[in-house]
């Protein structure tokens, strides 16, 4: 005789009576606190970087009190509102360090957080439509490969065996040359990567506050010493930046002006369908992307809309361009309905590389600039920001991007990897 079955606590019922009943049955993931006066490190920005942020300074370096401040909600921002996408194909050897630890981290994150982030190394392929781009993409390869990056080239065959679904005609607007590949990249459920950072900062005494927005800073004898917020003024030692589009913002406040400029990077969501791609296909010359959640929607991306906005969401023209392209590139999802849509406000540079490191005003630091390249970056951005915070002094592979390029003239100029999200 079997044994009588054992009723989850996590049935569908059980999610429907806790939902209805507004969860106050189960534990939260991490403690909404009450700000403190002070700490001995206030992040501002509770998205991907300043979690991570958090996160490994009271890990790396040993220091729990510390702030993470978030004018809404956690991950609500730009880490909840992107494609997902994990790569590290990038020209500079600068970027590629930076962006390959970024890899090699979420390769093994679900572990260290013991949080399924649900990182599927499913492929990265950036397809080629000419010639021309062909040869273009194999001086790419070439770069990277120097700068350690496992990357490809592959041809047209592997291509469209990878992706059956691409028009294989000669004759159409995007026909299939060849594309650049690399397989460690892939996707990740990006809400899980919030939450799973809040979780481990949380649990090592981080205080994650919400609804606080910082209005100002507290200046003595030169330095910030502390913010002023909607919740009362907050001090510490060191304060960090890592708020996205909204660091221009913020660097007003503080006395200065930042090389930035927030533009609204938009995505799509389609409706479900069977599982028919398997990978990551963006196009060099059209910018648009498109992958499969593991719900069956395509999420589909493309280029910056370059009117500046704080907005968040896009233009129907940069939507049109984007659909008319991934309608050509697969002409079998035209009938898709489309499920949503939404816009994320990014700080892009001139260089196309992030701005990490002290500001002009003293004890404050930055973490921003990132562009369209954020998401793919928490991890990395969150460990070399920490050795920042924790130190004053750069970790190796952040000082290239110290705010002093720009005086300089030492550019890290990204344009070719950085158009896609």
């Amino acid at each position: 005789m079997n044994a009588p079955r054992r009723k989850s606590r996590y049935s569908a019922w059980a999610l429907l009576r806790e939902g209805l009943r507004g969860q106050r049955g189960w534990t939260p993931a991490w403690e909404d606190r009450d700000p403190e006066p002070e700490y001995e490190v206030i992040v501002i920005g509770g998205g991907g970087h300043g979690l991570a942020t958090a996160y490994y300074l009271a890990r790396t370096h040993g220091i729990r009190r510390v702030a993470v401040l978030e004018k809404g909600w956690i991950g609500g921002g730009n880490t909840g509102r992107n494609t997902t996408i994990i790569r590290s194909n990038y020209f500079h050897p600068q970027s590629a360090a930076l962006y390959d630890l970024s890899v090699s981290l979420y390769e093994g994150l679900s572990r260290e957080l013991d949080y399924n982030i649900m990182f599927s190394q499913r492929g990265i392929m950036e397809v080629a439509h000419t010639d021309a781009e062909m040869e273009s993409i194999a001086r790419a390869v070439n770069a990277m490969r120097i700068n350690g990056v496992d990357i490809e080239m592959i041809d047209r065959d592997a291509v469209l065996g990878m992706a059956p679904l691409l028009d294989a005609s000669p004759d159409c607007r995007w026909p299939v040359r060849g594309a650049l590949l690399q397989r460690r990249g892939g996707t990740a459920r990006h809400d899980a990567v919030a939450w799973g950072y809040a979780r481990a900062a949380d649990t090592l005494g981080v205080h994650i506050i919400q609804g606080c927005e910082v209005q100002g800073f507290e200046i003595e004898a030169g330095r910030a010493v502390g913010v002023r917020t909607n919740r009362g003024t907050l001090r510490a030692g060191r304060i960090g930046m890592a708020v996205a589009g909204s660091s221009s913002v913020l660097a007003s406040l503080a006395g200065f002006r930042l090389p930035l400029q927030s533009y609204t990077l938009q995505a799509m969501v389609s409706e479900p369908l069977e599982p028919c791609l398997d990978t990551v296909v963006m196009s060099t010359s059209n910018g648009a992307y498109v992958s499969q959640s593991d719900k069956g929607e395509l999420v589909i991306g493309g280029n910056l809309d370059r009117c500046p906005s704080y907005a968040q969401r896009g233009s129907f023209a940069v939507t049109q361009s984007v659909l008319a392209s991934i309608v050509e590139m697969f002409p079998s999802f035209a009938t898709l309905k489309l499920m949503r849509q939404w816009g994320g406000t990014v700080d892009a540079s001139p260089d196309n590389s992030p701005i990490i490191g002290p500001t002009p005003l003293p004890g404050l630091y930055l973490n921003c600039g990132w562009g369209t390249g954020g998401f793919k970056a928490i991890p990395a951005g969150g460990t070399v920001f920490a050795q920042l915070l924790a130190t004053g002094e750069h970790h190796p592979l952040s000082a290239a991007f110290d705010l002093s390029r720009f005086t300089t003239g030492a550019l890290i100029d990204e344009s070719h990897a950085g158009v896609q999200h």
